[in-house]
């Protein structure tokens, strides 16, 4: 069965950096596309960002060039490297296996960007 964990969320100022993490477990995690999703309140859900199994990265427009995809086969976690943090980015991340067309089943991790 399928099991993500987010971490790595909090407050942060705006211009702030954060880290998520997704630890994966029951399948095979090394040969899945992983993705970022995310839901602002009273928003819809929103694709952030994916990597695919050769380690290929796609982003959203608004956050070209401020977050950053990456995993580790070896430890079944996939990141999401987020800096210079805006209050628009403020969410619940979910992260998803595939190219984030279902919808989580998980905890996600809540990003709060305000000063």
């Amino acid at each position: 069965q399928v099991r993500l964990v987010e971490s790595g969320g909090g407050l942060v100022q705006p211009g702030g950096s954060l880290r998520l993490s997704c630890a994966a477990s029951g399948f095979s995690f090394s040969t899945s596309p992983m993705s970022w999703v995310r839901q602002a309140p009273r928003k819809d859900l929103e694709w952030v960002s994916s990597i695919g199994v050769g380690g290929g990265k796609t982003y959203r427009d608004s956050v070209k060039g401020r977050f950053f995809v990456s995993r580790d086969n070896a430890k079944d976690t996939l990141y999401l490297q987020m800096n210079s943090l805006e209050p628009e980015d403020t969410a619940v991340y979910y992260c998803l296996k595939g190219w984030g067309m279902d919808s989580p089943q998980s905890q996600g991790t809540q990003v709060t960007v305000s000063s």
